[in-house]
């Protein structure tokens, strides 16, 4: 089972995500250095992560694709931190340019655990304008919810999206939010 909480920031120029795992702190942030597990779960319902390369150390470069239908598109960034079962932080663009232009967002990833319990606590900034959570353009096991998804869909089909496609190892399997 899992628990979510959204925040849009005080300015609203930024995304501030909480999700809470029924699975030990260990398997979470493993899910963030395993390409195979990041291709599984990058990306809304309809696009799917067809290239996914991380150099998963601090100064190197991640890189995935993300395809619908309709088009193709490319993120990268970098990373500058990691610590095991604790911090991940790094760097993200689209590599078109679209959405925010010349700007590169800082993504932070922390992790806690309590009694076998984690909570992933997912920040990214900035973003130019006010977005929904729904179209921003994080990465992330949705704690950075279904991101880049048309406004029909509601929170509760992208979370159960989510919920459907999240497997980390046979110890996780997200649920029915409480």
């Amino acid at each position: 089972m899992t628990s979510l909480t959204t925040d849009g920031g005080a300015s609203g120029h930024e995304l501030c995500l909480v999700r809470t795992f029924d699975a030990p702190i260990d398997l979470v942030f493993g899910i963030w250095a395993d390409a195979a597990h990041m291709k599984s779960w990058l990306g809304p319902r309809e696009w799917v992560c067809t290239a996914c390369d991380l150099d998963f150390r601090p100064g190197g470069r991640w890189r995935a694709c993300i395809v619908s239908p309709e088009k193709e598109s490319w993120m990268g960034g970098v990373y500058r931190e990691i610590v095991a079962n604790e911090r991940l932080v790094f760097t993200f663009a689209w590599e078109d340019g679209r959405d925010q232009p010349g700007v590169e967002q800082l993504v932070t990833v922390t992790f806690t655990e309590h009694r076998g319990r984690t909570t992933q606590t997912f920040h990214q900034a900035p973003f130019l304008r006010e977005q929904s959570p729904t179209s921003t353009s994080a990465a992330g096991p949705r704690c950075s919810t279904r991101k880049r998804v048309t406004s029909r869909r509601s929170r509760k089909e992208i979370d159960d999206d989510h919920d459907q496609r999240l497997q980390v190892g046979s110890a996780v399997r997200a649920g029915p939010r409480p």
